[in-house]
Formats: structure tokens, sequence, C-alpha cells
């Protein structure tokens, strides 16, 4: 599957994204009313976003800038694969 690559398309997903979040939410707390269940939630939301970006942020950026994961599954492989197992990165294709 190619990468996404229209802005427009990428705003979309997002959105979506915050829709199926708030949308979620709002049948939990109509079924379980109640402060503990919304703070519940909204903790795993909060923890969902900071190991989504400890994933594709600070690991690139700060642990091993060679790897690029394609996604949460190539970053999990990623962090169960022994350091001195791991393959080198591959070298982007050239486009020229």
């Amino acid at each position: 599957m190619a990468d996404l690559k229209s802005p427009i398309l990428i705003h979309l997903k997002g959105w979506l994204f915050l829709a199926i979040l708030l949308v979620s939410g709002g049948i939990m707390l109509v079924q379980f009313p109640g402060w503990r269940v919304a703070a519940l939630l909204g903790l795993v939301a909060w923890s969902a976003a900071r190991f989504y970006y400890y994933l594709f942020y600070v690991i690139e950026h700060y642990v091993d800038p060679d790897f690029r994961f394609a996604g949460i599954c190539a970053a999990v492989k990623y962090l169960l694969t022994p350091k001195s197992r791991r393959l080198p990165p591959t070298p982007p294709p050239d486009n020229h």
C-alpha cells in the first residue's frame, strides 16, 4: 500500500480518528456514566497518544535515528528484537 500523500486526505484521516475517539468515548459515558469512567477514558486516550509519540518520534529522533517505522507492528517488532540482531536500515530509493 502506498503512503498517503494528499494533505486533504491526511487531514481527513486525522479528523476521522478524532470522530471515532469522541463517538466511542461518548457511547461509553452514556452506557457507564460517572466521573471515574470519564477519568479512565481520558487516561486511556492520553496514554495512547503518548505511546504513539514515543514509538514514532522519540525512538526515531533520540534513540535510533537510522530506523523509520511503517506502523505500530514494525515499531513493536523493533523494540522486541535484540539490538545485536537488528538489520541495518534500507536506504531510501533513488528517484533521480
